[in-house]
């Protein structure tokens, strides 16, 4: 039997001000999961209070019964660009090192093994040729590509990733999403925040359709119809569609 991923009742509140408004939705694991929603919908908030990152007023969140808190290791987490301090001194292959600390014993260092591992990941994402780069010089596809790679380090059955594809070029998406679709297909979970419309049957197995409370969730088909979206949207859906990432 295929486990579940639940959230139940979850309510956030920022400052008396709700973010987040009753939000429940079931999903089994093994899928690539869209978050969609227009702008201020709570999308990264409700990533970031699935994972305990943020405080929430109240709500459950569960994979296979088990609380976060019991399965965290078994989490890679990859935060919004705007999220990370890029001028801390920190080389590329050292980020990515960083991914094997979850399943490394306490007061151990990383093994050759690990670090070998390291590598491997860095390869896979085709950036082992800027291993000794400061992550701040890196282009902003290059730098997603690392925290990609430090998320792969950690050899996690669960994915969260907080608008991977902002501000980043073809070549990187391109790369990025065959990752994520190879994740999902060794069975994996995958969860992406995820603004641009236009792509969204094309990326995702199910989709989330956020406006501070759920507005529908379930297979991609189901969600993506004009009748639902204008729900969460005050533009017509075809028109969202070709406008894509730039006013969503």
């Amino acid at each position: 039997m295929r486990k579940t991923i639940e959230v139940s009742h979850l309510n956030v509140s920022y400052f008396g001000n709700k973010a987040l408004k009753d939000v429940s939705f079931s999903f089994q694991t093994g899928n690539l999961i869209g978050i969609i929603g227009p702008n201020g919908a709570g999308k990264s908030t409700l990533i970031k209070a699935m994972l305990h990152l943020i405080p929430t007023d109240s709500g459950n969140v569960s994979i296979n019964d088990q609380p976060i808190k019991n399965i965290r290791r078994n989490i890679a987490y990859v935060p919004q660009r705007s999220d990370i301090d890029w001028d801390f001194p920190i080389v590329v292959k050292d980020t990515v090192l960083l991914g094997t600390f979850p399943n490394i014993k306490l007061f151990r260092r990383p093994s050759k093994a690990d670090k070998e591992w390291a590598a491997h990941c860095l390869e896979k994402v085709g950036m082992q040729d800027y291993a000794t780069r400061q992550i701040g010089e890196l282009s902003g596809g290059q730098q997603q590509r690392v925290f990609l790679a430090r998320a792969l380090a950690q050899k996690a059955d669960f994915f969260f990733l907080d608008e991977p594809f902002v501000g980043i070029d073809v070549a990187s998406e391109e790369m990025i999403i065959d990752i994520l679709r190879d994740l999902r297909d060794e069975g994996k979970t995958v969860m992406v925040v995820h603004h641009d419309l236009s792509k969204v049957e094309a990326y995702f197995d199910e989709l989330i359709l956020l406006n501070k409370e759920v507005i529908e969730s379930g297979p991609v088909q189901e969600v993506v119809r004009p009748d639902i979206m204008s729900k969460a949207y005050s533009m017509d859906f075809n028109m969202l569609q070709q406008m894509g990432a730039h006013n969503v």
